[in-house]
């Protein structure tokens, strides 16, 4: 690194970034397509399918936070997080191809062996794939520090994660229509493998990361929980992620009750919002590097709202194929800043408490993801419910109050959640001469002699740059007075 920029080998980041795609890949496959498989193909009743999936829920709320800590305690002449990448890649390939591949030979019809089945697939599915990605991601923040490489990697990530969840939505029915559920799984554990390792062949640790002992369990939830600054962060980046799984389990009865289209043309009005977002990312980037990450979150954030106001009106499918083009250009920023913003404050908490706790903090921010999909089942039950919507009924004969209902999921609740995170972000503290400050800090503690590493030299370091930090926002705080 060089006064304060270091330079980046693109073939190496784009190796690492293609990460993103079997994540994402496998992600939107899986919460896409296994309950219809498993209930309309194998006819496994809906209500034990329901069952597995609200246990698999609640695990999802223990194991992001858990294994975050577990690969940031991790000690290994590998490092930490590259071992996690090299033996867990197989076996989380394998068993998301086992989730399409259940032994109905051996099962022979049985529904409660096909729920004990069911639900220990994809409990270790589930398992393996939060540590595998949750330690890919956790290599973000380590591997490239400055805005520079950040906005710039994330670009790469973004592109490969737009095109796999394109690839995972739409390829699908294609393919298992033609070659069966089997092959479709068999194909997609194979990408997935190759996609990793290949990511693997781009990833590097620090020597003085790799060397640092983290913190006790205890003492890294108390650190986490009492960071403002990540509260602040995860408490937007909440309300983003609940209007991106809103937006797209809401879309498909917007498009069926208002627009009156299905199948193929509903998948192009998602497709659209994504290949838009692809598009001017690289936009976002530019402009993230020129005013900042928050400035451009927040603008973005209100593109994005601005731009879901014209669903309340259109009326026809061309419309919306022009409405879901205008979602994508501010829902671009969104994806790019996130994680980003994230590896900031991790850069931050290591001034605080002298350790790299990448994990712990994209665990508990995968945890609030959760609580976000969450929260969006639950309204959209209770709108679906109490506005009059039945599935019974033919396609023009939905009473208005469900047709409003279905209108308030896809625009006034979403721009409502949008509204609360852009308050949030008014109050992101870690911008402007505080951000370059910390990143100075950074650069010296990274730049000091092995011996004299952050996690050896004790807390002083650390704790002199804190409260130099600390001193100035005072200073700046009587100027202003």
């Amino acid at each position: 690194m060089e006064n304060g920029k270091s330079k980046i080998k693109t073939g190496k980041s784009l190796l690492y970034s293609s990460g993103n795609f079997a994540a994402s890949l496998t992600g939107s496959v899986f919460s896409t397509y296994v309950t219809f498989y498993y209930v309309d193909v194998l006819k496994m009743p809906a209500a034990l399918i329901s069952l597995a999936m609200s246990i698999y829920g609640i695990w999802n709320a223990v194991n992001d936070p858990l294994l975050g800590q577990i690969s940031d305690r991790t000690r290994s002449r590998w490092g930490r997080r590259i071992p996690y990448l090299l033996f867990g890649s197989f076996p989380f390939a394998l068993f998301f191809i086992l989730v399409w591949t259940p032994p109905l030979q051996w099962l022979g019809g049985n529904t409660t062996a096909m729920f004990v089945y069911f639900i220990s697939v994809v409990f270790l599915f589930d398992f393996l794939y939060t540590l595998v990605i949750i330690n890919w991601t956790a290599l973000f923040p380590e591997m490239y520090k400055t805005q520079e490489e950040r906005t710039k990697v994330s670009t790469y990530r973004q592109v490969f994660g737009i095109i796999a969840n394109i690839l995972g939505v739409a390829l699908p029915p294609v393919l298992y229509t033609a070659f069966g559920w089997p092959f479709m799984g068999i194909l997609f554990g194979i990408l997935t493998l190759v996609f990793l390792y290949m990511s693997l062949a781009g990833s590097k640790e620090e020597p003085q990361a790799a060397a640092n002992e983290g913190l006790p369990l205890l003492k890294s939830l108390k650190a986490t929980f009492s960071n403002r600054t990540f509260l602040i962060y995860v408490l937007a980046a909440m309300f983003v992620q609940f209007t991106f799984v809103m937006l797209q389990a809401a879309l498909p009865f917007y498009a069926k009750y208002v627009l009156n289209i299905e199948g193929f043309q509903v998948s192009l009005m998602l497709g659209v919002i994504f290949i838009m977002a692809m598009l001017w990312i690289p936009f976002w980037q530019k402009r993230a590097n020129r005013i900042g990450s928050k400035k451009a979150i927040i603008i973005s954030s209100a593109l994005y709202a601005v731009s879901l106001l014209p669903l309340w009106f259109v009326k026809n499918y061309i419309g919306g194929i022009i409405s879901s083009a205008l979602i994508g250009i501010g829902l671009a920023g969104l994806m790019l800043l996130l994680d980003v913003m994230l590896s900031d404050i991790v850069d931050e908490d290591e001034l605080k408490t002298g350790a790299r706790r990448e994990g712990m903090y994209f665990g508990i921010n995968g945890l609030m993801v959760r609580l976000a999909i969450s929260f969006q089942s639950a309204i959209m039950g209770a709108v679906l419910s109490t506005s009059g919507y039945n599935a019974e009924l033919p396609v023009n004969s939905q009473p208005e109050s469900a047709i409003i209902g279905i209108k308030m999921l896809l625009v006034v609740i979403p721009v409502i959640s949008v509204a609360i995170a852009i308050l949030f972000y008014l109050k992101y503290p870690l911008y402007g001469k505080r951000l370059k400050e910390v990143k100075e800090q950074i650069r010296r503690l990274h730049e000091a002699p092995a011996g004299a590493a952050p996690c050896e030299s004790g807390p002083e370091t650390v704790h002199a740059a804190e409260l130099k930090l600390r001193q100035e926002d005072a200073e700046n705080a009587g100027k202003h007075l």
